[in-house]
């Protein structure tokens, strides 16, 4: 009895983990509820006003060099 238990248990204590593993990889499973969540956190019209803001400051960045530009000159 006592080898049985343990052979069970090892198999208990190696398969877990490895099932664990397994179903957190399957990414079709969690597809769509990691793009309704993304969603959530990141709308589409706030992604629009991220990058708008980020041509902003790369429009000020490219002023700034060429001014900088200009005056080394």
């Amino acid at each position: 009895m006592g080898v049985k238990l343990e052979i069970f248990r090892m198999i208990i204590y190696l398969t877990f983990p490895v099932a664990m593993f397994w179903v957190s990889n399957q990414a079709e499973w969690f597809e769509d509820d990691v793009i309704q969540r993304k969603r959530e956190l990141w709308p589409p019209e706030k992604l629009q006003e991220i990058e708008e803001f980020k041509e902003r400051l790369r429009k000020r960045r490219e002023e700034k060099l060429l001014r900088d530009a200009q005056q080394n000159s």
